[in-house]
């Protein structure tokens, strides 16, 4: 019997997958723990559809991240910290600092998860910060650190 799986099932396979599996594995497993739907007409029809959907999507969210990376690139944000002796900082600038400064100086909303900082920033001065705004799209954001 072929059955559109629902959800990912080991050994059997992915989410959105048409596989073949003998017709007692599909009544009294997939059907019953609704991780499979029997691969109908209209069943099939309805999966092309939501797959067309989701490559829409997912083409909409790559065509924002791009268009945010572009805002990102030719911004400047700026960092107003304590500095002791020698230009050191007292602590050090987090992604989460980072994040807020963007949203208050650019009006971009950055979740700070996808701020890249390699090592902690402990120093006055400029540098560029990698933010990761999707799987293929990451913009650098330039920081600029100075003393209050």
């Amino acid at each position: 019997m072929k059955v559109i799986l629902l959800e990912d099932v080991k050994s059997v396979g992915k989410k959105g997958q048409v596989v073949e599996v003998s017709d007692a594995y599909a009544r009294n497993v997939l059907f019953k723990k609704k991780l499979g739907l029997e691969a109908t007409g209209k069943n099939m029809n309805d999966l092309k559809l939501q797959k067309a959907n989701q490559e829409k999507v997912a083409a909409e969210n790559l065509a924002a991240a791009k268009e945010l990376a572009e805002k990102l690139e030719k911004s400047t944000i700026t960092l107003k910290v304590k500095v002791g002796e020698g230009g050191k900082l007292f602590g050090s600038i987090s992604s989460k600092e980072i994040a807020e400064a963007a949203k208050e100086q650019l009006g971009l909303e950055i979740d700070k998860k996808k701020v890249v900082l390699t090592s902690p920033i402990k120093s006055i001065g400029s540098m560029d910060v990698a933010v990761k705004l999707h799987t293929k799209v990451t913009a650098n954001l330039k920081v600029h650190v100075e003393s209050l």
